[in-house]
């Protein structure tokens, strides 16, 4: 999603870059997540659906699929791929126009989000745009970056520093944060709250551990996720991206 700035946000807030088809993030949530959902069928939202690169690998677990996010690339490249899928009777990609998604009260059973949340103007507005949308008993999973992990996944638009992935700016206190990157950030105590605030009931979270998406050398990928990031949840803060939340209306 590509929302604007407002006095509650990051001074430097940034849209999100969407996942690109085939990384191992993708796959890895659609495996985690599953099990966490109804019985296959129903209407799932993907909130901030981006490309749809995401959303794609979960139709075919519902019978109706609706992608919302703000930004007309992105919708534009996932109505491409509705097309060539032949999924037009059953898979739909809306725009979200003022925090408000085209979409009926209690219409979903299930609404998911990743890594959004951190760039919406306000996020009390986002999750209670979700909740709206959700059916009573529907289930909310959402992923946010976790303030533990050693860089800032979003960048900082740090003074003197072209490298905008300097170690160490997730640790620092919220106010110097929040005034050089480029997203907001939480620990896992942080998101609870807010989603709870929200009128949701949490059922799980879990630490993600590093993808390592971003490397470019596919061995090393696979090195780094078998001597470190072993496993797709971990205890230890320090090696998770993101905090991953389920949660029930």
């Amino acid at each position: 999603m590509n929302p604007q700035n407002s006095s509650a946000s990051p001074a430097h807030l940034a849209g999100g870059k969407p996942a690109d088809e085939g990384q191992f993030l993708l796959g890895r949530r659609l495996r985690l997540v599953a099990p966490l959902m109804p019985a296959k069928g129903g209407h799932l939202v993907d909130f901030g659906c981006g490309n749809g690169a995401q959303t794609a690998l979960f139709v075919p677990l519902f019978d109706r699929v609706t992608g919302v996010d703000v930004e007309p690339a992105f919708l534009e490249a996932f109505r491409r791929r509705i097309d060539a899928e032949g999924w037009g009777d059953r898979v739909t990609a809306a725009a979200l126009e003022g925090g408000r998604m085209p979409l009926p009260d209690g219409c979903a059973d299930v609404v998911i989000s990743f890594t959004v949340l951190e760039h919406v103007p306000d996020e009390a507005a986002a999750l209670a745009e979700m909740r709206r949308v959700l059916r009573p008993g529907g289930c909310l999973i959402i992923s946010v970056p976790n303030r533990w992990w050693i860089f800032e996944t979003h960048g900082a638009d740090l003074p003197l520093l072209p490298w905008n992935r300097v170690p160490l700016v997730s640790w620092w206190p919220k106010r110097l944060h929040d005034r050089w990157a480029r997203a907001r950030i939480y620990r896992r105590r942080e998101i609870v709250a807010l989603v709870e605030s929200a009128g949701f009931t949490i059922t799980d979270t879990r630490r993600l551990t590093a993808p390592m998406d971003m490397i470019p050398w596919p061995s090393v990928q696979r090195t780094a996720r078998r001597a470190i990031f072993r496993g797709d949840c971990t205890p230890c803060p320090f090696l998770a991206t993101e905090v991953l939340v389920a949660a029930e209306r």
